[in-house]
């Protein structure tokens, strides 16, 4: 009987003592790796970063048709813009901007076809429509800095 509690006891502690050295080992395995930040092209000044934006995916825009890198920048367009939106959204002082309503629109219009039809150019309208509220984004943000 002491043999059978004895026994019982040695297995109780035993699976205790497992079950304690594998999430002992599971969390300095989850802490030991470096962690990495995502890499920002943003530098956190918000006019400067418009402005580049803004020059940037108007090159994207006058991309012609039949370019050969076409889905290359299409890959860096929306890299881009989601790190812009991404980084600018959720500041109280910039997002009641226009500049940056008016750059959010402009975004999500490109982007949206970007995704949706990512075989096709974007069409003649949506470059006129991108081209102006770019070009509108770029002088409100200048006026408002």
């Amino acid at each position: 009987m002491l043999v059978k509690e004895i026994s019982e006891l040695f297995s109780k502690f035993f699976a205790k003592a497992i079950s304690f050295i594998i999430c002992f080992s599971i969390f300095f395995s989850l802490f030991n790796y470096p962690s990495y930040a995502a890499k920002t092209s943003m530098t956190g000044d918000y006019a400067k970063d418009t402005i580049s934006v803004v020059e940037t995916l108007q090159i994207a825009v006058d991309t012609p048709k039949d370019s050969p890198d076409k889905d290359s920048i299409r890959d860096e367009s929306l890299a881009l813009i989601t790190d812009y939106i991404s980084r600018y959204r959720n500041r109280g002082m910039v997002n009641k901007t226009q500049s940056f309503t008016t750059m959010q629109t402009a975004l999500n219009a490109m982007a949206g076809h970007y995704k949706n039809f990512a075989a096709r150019p974007l069409p003649d309208k949506l470059k006129e429509r991108l081209t102006k509220e770019f070009s509108l984004a770029e002088k409100m943000v200048l006026r408002e800095s």
